[in-house]
């Protein structure tokens, strides 16, 4: 007999209320345990939230024996409809959420939300959170004035205002964030004019401060602390050149000096509220 008609096949019915992927998960983590002698088919039916589109399932289910269903169901009514229904027809099946719902619901003595759909929010805030960081690194250092018109936030500051690591700060709160350093001797993009008037925000600090963090720079790099970068005269006309821009843009300023990332970057936060920028 041929290898291939010795293997087993069974059909994995993934229930859910949701999108149902947390059930697919589960499903196919445990077919791979069995990829070497069998077959399994994965057949994934999500938004179910009727008894009615239960027992469609259940018809479905068995119609192609040998098969289990798994499901992710919140409401405790459909997950005992399931299971009973399930039985009288002989068929597997298994209850992944509900367990963990009532285990919880004892040991805090508080209700579950039982709302569908929660963890695929979860999914896309995660998401967002991840396409706010790649944002930052992409357009770090004003590397492309397109973002400007892309961002949900543009900071302004010189060399050693604390830009890059507020501008990640703030996209793990789901913000895009473009940085762009302030130069005397380099023109601002026009962007910043036109797309960047009222979600700009620039970065200011005490000169003297600012002269010890750039020293501390140069030496970490091996380099002379007493160059022009890190002198007082060379400080003043780069933050003077921020003023300038910052009068022009008509943008809120926030003072690092002395503060913490996070310090700043709620800051900057609390200015975006007050603006209207942020719900």
């Amino acid at each position: 007999m041929d290898k291939e008609e010795t293997r087993r096949r069974a059909t994995l019915f993934v229930v859910s209320d949701s999108l149902g992927e947390t059930a697919e998960r589960v499903a196919a983590g445990a077919s791979v345990q069995f990829e070497d002698s069998a077959d399994i088919h994965l057949e994934r039916v999500t938004h179910v939230s009727s008894t009615a589109g239960l027992d469609q399932v259940v018809a479905r289910a068995a119609a192609h024996r040998p098969s289990v269903i798994v499901f992710t169901l919140v409401r405790p009514e459909l997950r005992r409809y399931l299971l009973e229904v399930a039985a009288r027809h002989q068929l597997a099946a298994v209850d992944i959420l509900g367990p963990m719902l009532d285990s919880l619901e004892a040991a805090l003595g508080v209700a579950p939300r039982l709302v569908p759909g929660l963890t695929h929010r979860l999914d896309r805030e995660y998401f967002a959170r991840v396409e706010a960081i790649e944002f930052a690194v992409k357009y770090d250092d004003g590397r492309d004035p397109r973002a400007i018109r892309q961002a949900d936030l543009v900071l302004l500051g010189v060399s050693r205002t604390s830009k890059t690591p507020v501008s990640l700060y703030l996209a793990n709160h789901r913000l895009k964030v473009a940085n762009i350093p302030l130069v005397p001797e380099v023109p601002v993009p026009p962007e910043l004019y036109s797309s960047g008037r009222g979600k700009t925000v620039g970065l200011t600090i005490e000169p003297e401060l600012l002269v010890e963090i750039r020293r501390q720079r140069l030496k970490s790099l091996g380099l002379q602390a007493d160059a022009q970068y890190a002198t007082l005269e060379r400080i003043l006309v780069e933050l003077d050149y921020a003023w300038d821009i910052y009068a022009q843009l008509k943008c809120p300023v926030v003072d690092v000096s002395n503060h913490a990332v996070e310090e700043t970057a709620n800051r900057v936060l609390e200015i975006m509220r007050q603006g209207g920028k942020l719900v």
